[in-house]
């Protein structure tokens, strides 16, 4: 472990999502940490306080799911309820680009209990509604979509009543974030259990197994919030606070970046595909604006821009 930590040095402890191994009987997991990604997110949008913590939240959600899976493409989180915070979604793709943005009423956000906000009351803050776990992998494949019922207190426990529910595996997950002198932070844990299997070598009994998932599961829940958060305590070095005496292996952690996929060639392409009375419809005082929902970044168009807009489109070559 003292090798790995020397090398981790090297990469930075924030931005990233480290994957490891719990040894010897080979329960897997993710730590994420989001420094700079999550406060560049959540300040760009200044959403107030109750609705940050929990996109931050949602974000290191989806790069702890993200971490897990075997895709090539773009991964999404997206929960939708009646409450206060309508819509929260985060996605990732493979090359590790995070995006997120919410939703919500402002006046009912202002109205919430503090010990609601303090708690991550899922239905309080969500009310009832769905949580759904996306893979899209391109216009050639098939998109898996998973929806479960907003059925925990927690982000948390509703990821865990999907992978009950919809997928039949065990996984423990925690997640943080919070605003500290340094800005927005976020960041999660989780382990996930293997198929048992008897016939690796140096394979515990199945009851072994079941016990030892319980201690790592109990090993992980023991994790505070400001662990997960804290600048100085390395992603590694929590791995070994917390799974040292049954030997834990660390691998090459993957960055993230703060990275939106929206360009002007793909608002245009949308443009074109509406029709007159669509365009006169979005006009604001004779002007169309297009605002990204995700990176707050806007193209304006005026009758002169959307004629050239038609024109270029419809002349050889384009």
């Amino acid at each position: 472990m003292r090798e790995r930590e020397t090398l981790f040095e090297n990469t930075g402890r924030d931005d990233i999502i480290l994957p490891f191994q719990i040894d010897p009987y080979g329960l897997r997991g993710r730590v994420v940490r989001l420094g700079s990604v999550i406060d560049g997110i959540l300040s760009r949008h200044a959403y107030p306080e109750a609705v940050s913590v929990m996109l931050g939240e949602t974000a290191a959600l989806a790069a702890c799911l993200a971490g897990s899976l075997k895709y090539e493409g773009v991964f999404t989180l997206q929960t939708k309820g009646d409450g206060p915070i309508g819509v929260l979604m985060a996605d990732v793709t493979t090359a590790g680009a995070v995006r997120a943005y919410a939703t919500f009423d402002a006046d009912r956000v202002a109205q919430l209990d503090p010990a609601d906000v303090a708690t991550r009351s899922v239905p309080r803050l969500l009310g009832g509604g769905y949580i759904a776990f996306t893979v899209d992998q391109g216009a050639n494949t098939d998109r898996y979509q998973g929806i479960v019922e907003l059925s925990g207190r927690t982000l948390s426990e509703c990821t865990h009543a999907y992978f009950q529910q919809s997928e039949q595996l065990d996984a423990g997950v925690l997640i943080a974030a919070g605003r500290r002198e340094e800005g927005w932070r976020a960041g999660g844990i989780m382990v996930q259990r293997l198929p048992y299997s008897r016939d690796l070598p140096g394979r515990p009994s199945e009851d072994e197994y079941d016990d030892l998932w319980r201690t790592a599961v109990t090993l992980m829940s023991s994790t505070r919030a400001q662990e997960l958060l804290a600048a100085d305590l390395s992603p590694d070095q929590l791995l070994y606070r917390l799974f040292h005496e049954a030997g834990v292996r660390a691998y090459e952690a993957q960055p993230v970046t703060d990275t939106c996929r929206c360009s002007r060639e793909r608002v245009e392409r949308v443009l074109l595909s509406l029709n007159e009375a669509e365009i006169d419809d979005m006009k604001v005082d004779g002007e169309l604006i297009v605002n990204c929902e995700f990176c707050k970044r806007e193209w304006r168009y005026d009758d002169d821009a959307l004629e050239a807009l038609r024109s270029s489109a419809a002349s050889p070559g384009f």
